[in-house]
């Protein structure tokens, strides 16, 4: 039996006739750059989130970039995020010419440890970046009294979140602003690079939307110097498609992962914690094991046909991008410690519980 971490053919067999008539529209129309697709799916994603304003941008890290330049952030200003993510976080806050600082993640949740934040707050504090990892929701209510108490903005990392849900609230409404990537791989993905800006406040989008479109006002009418960041009619067009069936997919990621639970249930491997009132989305399906069992797991699982990964290989400061912040991984004892026990197994919605049976039986012989 092959198993893909990620099945993107069979997701397209499955919508082949609808994306293949929308991308046929954008061609006949020559509305390749912004446009009527581009604002129908701004539009309807906006509606997704509870939200007032989209701006779609080239990627998930200009979402995080722009944005941050929206609300003023730059040089001499510090924003903390969480140590394990992937570098498109930490680097879209350098790009502003703000300091990175980060924090160690939660034991059981593997999101920003809510305990921390307070204790790296200082004058120049001026956001906090909660990642809404694998698809779970921060633990948004601390996160926004904190916030409230010193005045901070709050940026959703949602790039793996689209459609989660915490205490009744969708990722996209819980900060000033919230940052899609609807790279091919995620919940939500387009066929190439794409992203997204939702925000409540009409002068954050204008903002976002100036920056992200070179600073125009108009053709030749530049207020500020911008950047060259938009999302294209084909992309758009897709990601209009898809968005019609993420309710369905994502019933059917949370159904696949509670099937792993039972069936790796008493395995000796940690599965995901999902928190009470929280919806999560299972962008990915990450359990840990013994580091000096992961290698091994990995090869079992290859010779069985079945693919998996590892999100992340290196927690964020221990990276060499990172060491002049002077960091030790002791800074950072979970992002740490599980950086070399985490592993990712497939999920996507087409996973059926026959393939999920025979994945988790190849872990229990590893590791029982």
């Amino acid at each position: 039996m092959i198993i893909p971490l990620v099945d993107l053919k069979s997701q397209y067999l499955s919508i082949k006739n609808e994306v293949d008539a929308a991308i046929d529209q954008v061609i006949r129309q020559n509305a390749f750059i912004g446009g009527k697709f581009a604002e129908r799916f701004e539009d309807k994603f906006a509606k997704f989130c509870k939200s007032q304003h989209c701006i779609g941008v080239g990627n998930g890290t200009d979402a995080l970039s722009i944005a941050m330049k929206a609300l003023g952030i730059g040089r001499g200003d510090e924003v903390i995020t969480v140590a394990n993510s992937f570098i498109a976080t930490s680097e879209a806050i350098t790009q502003t010419g703000a300091k990175v600082i980060f924090l160690d993640c939660h034991p059981d949740t593997y999101n920003i440890n809510v305990d921390l934040i307070e204790e790296k707050i200082t004058d120049k504090t001026k956001a906090i970046i909660p990642v809404h990892l694998y698809g779970q929701p921060a633990d948004m209510g601390p996160i926004r009294k904190i916030a409230e108490k010193y005045h901070l903005k709050i940026i959703e990392d949602a790039a793996q979140a689209h459609g989660a849900e915490y205490h009744g609230e969708i990722v996209g409404s819980l900060g000033e602003v919230a940052c899609f990537s609807f790279y091919p791989g995620k919940n939500l993905g387009a066929y190439g690079d794409a992203g997204a800006i939702v925000t409540k406040d009409p002068e954050i989008a204008a903002k976002c939307r100036i920056i992200a479109n070179h600073g125009r006002l108009s053709k030749y009418d530049h207020e500020l110097e911008g950047v060259n960041s938009r999302l294209d009619g084909i992309q758009a067009a897709i990601l209009a498609v898809k968005l019609n069936y993420l309710k369905k997919w994502t019933k059917k990621r949370r159904q696949n992962a509670y099937l792993y639970n039972a069936y790796l249930e008493g395995s000796g491997v940690t599965i995901p914690a999902e928190l009470d009132n929280i919806s999560a989305v299972y962008h990915l399906y990450v359990i840990r094991v013994p580091s000096e069992m992961r290698q091994k797991l990995q090869n079992n699982l290859k010779e069985k046909g079945i693919s998996s990964g590892i999100h992340y290989p290196i927690a964020l400061p221990n990276l060499k991008a990172y060491r002049y912040l002077g960091y030790n991984s002791s800074d950072f004892p979970f992002a740490s410690k599980y950086q070399n026990q985490i592993l990712s197994l497939p999920m996507y919605p087409e996973l059926n519980e026959e393939q999920i049976r025979y994945i988790s039986e190849t872990v229990r012989e590893v590791i029982s």
